[in-house]
């Protein structure tokens, strides 16, 4: 149990010091074309720690034209991927820590209690953009690989850390990275999972659905065709395929998610003029993809569901709805609960919280997916980040949760890469 404890008290060491860097990390805004300076934070941490450092701006690695690219970005120029790799010394198991740094935008800042990016610290938590989604995980990463090289232990597998771009807009960094050569024997992503385990994920992709109608004076309505009316009835189907498409899921670590597998209608809009009948209407949405179900055959589902609209109304047999798949794709993960590495980071869970962790699946997409089905890595998402605060005003993370991740992780390493030295 030497290793454990000296573990442990490093980290109870030097939690202000992991504090005031999620703080940093915090305090500088990396929403999307923005990632730069954040990302220098993490390079100068990596210098510091002397692991082998990768550095380089996306695009060139086959990455647009591979099938599961998905960006409307048009450059990435000044706003690169990082990684860093501790060399084992042989022999072990390697890993990936894949973190991203991008952040989604801070919305209406009159909601805020404090500024986005104060990083101010309240009664054991630490708000602003990015708290939870997902700095704090990142700095429960390098935590642990400080705490693991600060008191000379030699890990015998590689550990590659990962910060990447463009995960909330679809993945981009991380598939640069697989296709780059990064690969391993498993993988660790530290989301907001309320430090719960998921070993397996849903997928989503959005769609855009447009209604043709006919168009006529508000006077005469009832010469025209009511793009709106129509849409409304695809809309109120949608909700049955929904359901649908849920009574096929089983799996009980769904048996907490009311719709393991949402569709969900983000936008609508129609119509130019209140009094005329509006002769086009278009809803934006996105529908969740199941662990076990491809991209493709979530497409046909609903693909199929609009060619059948003719059946309940004539009008779609011969104007049926048009659908555009576009924007943000995450590809589902799908990893048995037994697997060993499931295994090690309940084990390591157990022995620093001294309970048994909870083990559902995830109710969002995440890089994971595009490590499982692109990279075939086994990956886990387990994080100390609260899922509910992910993306909302006053983002917060208990910084209590990252020290314990960090403790979970830095023991998982030992157990997964092994060791040369076999105390512990």
């Amino acid at each position: 149990m030497e290793k454990i404890e000296e573990i442990n008290e490093w980290l109870k060491n030097n939690r202000l010091k992991g504090i005031k860097f999620l703080q940093l990390l915090v305090q500088e805004r990396s929403t999307r074309g923005e990632e730069s300076r954040a990302q220098a934070i993490i390079v100068e941490k990596l210098r510091e720690l002397g692991l082998q450092l990768d550095i380089w701006e996306i695009g060139n690695e086959g990455l647009k034209s591979h099938p599961h690219y998905c960006s409307d970005r048009d450059n990435y120029n000044g706003n690169p991927n990082v990684v860093g790799v501790l060399k084992g010394t042989g022999g072990g198991r390697s890993i990936i820590l894949n973190g991203h740094i991008d952040v989604v935008p801070e919305g209406d800042l009159t909601k805020w209690e404090h500024d986005p990016y104060s990083g101010v610290i309240k009664k054991g938590r630490l708000y602003g953009r990015g708290a939870t989604d997902m700095k704090g995980g990142t700095v429960s990463l390098l935590m642990a690989i400080e705490a693991i090289q600060s008191l000379g232990i030699k890990l015998k597998g590689d550990v590659i850390f990962q910060s990447v771009i463009e995960e909330e807009s679809g993945g981009a960094g991380t598939l640069a990275a697989v296709l780059r050569g990064y690969r391993a024997d498993g993988a660790i992503i530290p989301e907001p999972t309320n430090m719960k385990l998921f070993p397996k994920q849903q997928g989503s992709m959005w769609f855009r659905i447009t209604v043709k109608g006919r168009a006529a004076h508000g006077g005469t309505r009832y010469e025209g065709i009511s793009a709106i009316e129509k849409m409304i009835i695809v809309v109120e189907q949608l909700k049955k395929l929904e359901e649908k498409r849920n009574e096929g899921i089983t799996d009980p670590l769904y048996a907490a998610a009311p719709i393991p597998i949402p569709i969900n209608i983000g936008k609508f809009y129609s119509g130019e003029w209140p009094s005329s009948v509006p002769d086009i209407a278009v809803i934006e949405g996105r529908i969740g993809i199941a662990p076990n179900e491809t991209i493709r055959e979530a497409e046909k589902a609903m693909e199929s569901f609009l060619m059948s609209l003719g059946g309940l109304d004539d009008w779609f047999i011969n104007h049926p709805p048009e659908i555009e798949w576009f924007g943000g794709r995450w590809l589902p993960g799908n990893l048995d609960s037994g697997h060993e590495l499931m295994e090690i980071i309940s084990a390591s869970f157990q022995q620093v919280m001294k309970k048994e962790p909870r083990i559902e699946a995830s109710p969002w997409g995440t890089d994971g997916g595009i490590l499982s089905n692109v990279g075939k890595i086994p990956v886990v998402v387990f994080g100390p980040g609260v899922t509910g605060s992910a993306h909302e005003t006053n983002e917060y993370i208990v910084l209590e949760d990252m020290i314990s991740t960090a403790q979970i992780i830095a023991l998982s390493l030992l157990k997964w890469c092994g060791s040369d030295d076999d105390r512990g």
